[in-house]
């Protein structure tokens, strides 16, 4: 089998140390749709370097994402990458990001489940810096026809959507260049640039990153929630449901969960649930599962 699941989580963990500036924090940021209007004072806080700070989900670019990277190369994993899809992604942040730093990123396979007719490798990457924990993120990587060695099947949480109407809808429309700027962020798959590549993989023409829509989100989250203010971002977590095409237009919708629930700003800790769709097609799933943890 070429997944030898107990040598993948007993190996030990690769370390490297990256490091970014304020040009890779506003290349993310403007690969996410940041800076429309440009001239909004709101959208400067993404793009403008005198009042700039960083989405928390830049952790999943920051050093051209080396964490994932080192986890498919670990010992005991040998995979088609052909074969690999992006299931799902988690943040935790300890403590708000650095418009510019140096950080230890160590990463791990933290787990690896028995789906019968996939694999699922859990992808754990820590950053550090000499003031101490940055964030830890979770990657789970779907790996197709690689199952059905009698592991543990693992969690398979869904959530249930509130009974009631969302707090807040906003529409994100996606640019047609926006998956080639995106991708100048580090994540070079020609997937999402090459259309006969992308033919090859079954798609009409290329797709967005996943991690992309996973951006939009949060910044959609933040600023029509959190007050604009990236430092309440504890923890975002989703499941990747769906496919986004450059062009194409999210609509996202916004349950507050927590302390403030009813609407308004909160001082307590909460969460937002969120789904994202695709308006062009008939609310296709986009991302599921999602949840935002805030202070």
């Amino acid at each position: 089998m070429p997944i030898d699941a107990a040598k993948a989580v007993a190996a030990e963990p690769r370390s490297a140390e990256i490091a970014w500036d304020h040009k890779d924090v506003q290349l993310y940021h403007l690969g996410l749709g940041a800076g429309t209007p440009a001239t909004d004072p709101d959208e400067l806080r993404y793009t403008l370097e005198s009042r700039l700070h960083v989405l928390p989900s830049f952790a999943t670019v920051a050093g051209a994402g080396m964490g994932v990277v080192g986890g498919l190369s670990a010992p005991g994993i040998d995979i088609d990458l052909a074969a690999v899809l992006h299931g799902g992604q988690s943040i935790t942040l300890h403590r708000p990001l650095p418009v510019s730093g140096r950080a230890v990123s160590t990463s791990r396979v933290a787990a690896v489940y028995d789906k019968g007719k996939a694999a699922v490798l859990v992808l754990r990457s820590e950053a550090a810096d000499d003031e101490g924990p940055l964030w830890t993120s979770d990657a789970q990587i779907f790996v197709r026809g690689e199952g059905g060695w009698g592991g543990e099947r693992g969690p398979s949480e869904r959530l249930e959507l509130p009974a009631r109407e969302p707090d807040t809808t906003v529409e994100r429309h996606v640019r047609e260049d926006q998956a080639l700027l995106y991708r100048l962020s580090g994540d070079w798959n020609p997937l999402h640039a090459d259309p006969e590549f992308a033919k090859l993989a079954g798609f009409d023409r290329p797709i967005l990153h996943g991690l992309c829509s996973y951006g939009m989100t949060l910044k959609a989250v933040v600023d029509s929630l959190l007050d604009g203010d990236v430092t309440r971002v504890r923890a975002y977590r989703t499941r990747f449901a769906g496919i986004v095409f450059p062009g194409e237009t999210l609509r996202i919708r916004m349950w507050r969960q927590g302390d403030g629930a009813t609407g308004g700003g909160t001082t307590g800790g909460g969460r937002v649930q969120v789904t994202v769709t695709a308006v062009e097609r008939d609310d296709a799933p986009v991302l599921a599962d999602t949840v935002v943890e805030h202070s």
